[in-house]
């Protein structure tokens, strides 16, 4: 079984936080709440633990793996340069259910952008996994803490039943207020094009910027 990092008597929200960032700091894995499903976070500059992540979901390396970061500014390390509309989305919906896809930086590690040249981030608005990444100094992995092809997972319980016995530490913070992941666009070409629907929909962007 996991730890399972909770807030209680004897723990804070901060005390939380501050423990989930010492176990990723030191190379392991946590689930842990965002805005919308439960992710599973690694130190995204330790390769050692993202090839955990892989296999922990039996993951294939073709699919690259997401992103967040704990502060807007964190970005400009991890890509070659951010697009007059990258920075109009980062305006708009950050923080938030957003996942921005920008030409990666030739430090990013080629199993988070699976050699692709581009990497996916997000600036979340759940207060606890952007503090996570803030604590850590480093990005952290955002994918979805289940099995592939699995349901997604919107609380602690679920994902025990999934991985439970694969993981270091859950941050049990409740559960998360949306079925849907992020919306990931890619905002290093023009027009833009959405990967993935979901939480912000393609009419609400479309306010912002031109989509293909």
């Amino acid at each position: 079984m996991p730890q399972i990092l909770k807030v209680s008597a004897d723990h804070s929200e901060e005390d939380v936080i501050t423990r989930a960032a010492a176990i990723v700091s030191r190379g392991g894995v946590i689930a842990y709440p965002t805005e919308t499903i439960y992710g599973l976070g690694v130190d995204a500059t330790n390769e050692q633990a993202i090839r955990r992540i892989f296999e922990i979901k039996g993951r294939n390396f073709n699919n690259p793996i997401s992103v967040i970061i704990g502060n807007a500014q964190d970005v400009y390390p991890l890509v070659r340069k951010v697009t007059g509309i990258a920075q109009k989305l980062m305006d708009a919906f950050w923080p938030g259910p957003l996942t921005i896809v920008f030409e990666s930086a030739d430090s990013v590690s080629p199993l988070l952008t699976a050699n692709t040249g581009k990497i996916g981030i997000r600036l979340s608005s759940h207060d606890a996994a952007r503090k996570i990444a803030k604590a850590t100094g480093k990005p952290l992995t955002a994918t979805s803490a289940n099995l592939s092809g699995a349901p997604e997972c919107m609380d602690a319980d679920q994902v025990i039943q999934q991985i439970g016995d694969k993981i270091d530490a859950i941050v049990d913070l409740g559960k998360t207020s949306s079925l849907l992941a992020s919306t990931i666009i890619d905002a290093s070409c023009e027009p833009a094009v959405i990967f993935r629907p979901g939480v912000i929909s393609r009419e609400i962007i479309q306010k912002f910027i031109h989509l293909k």
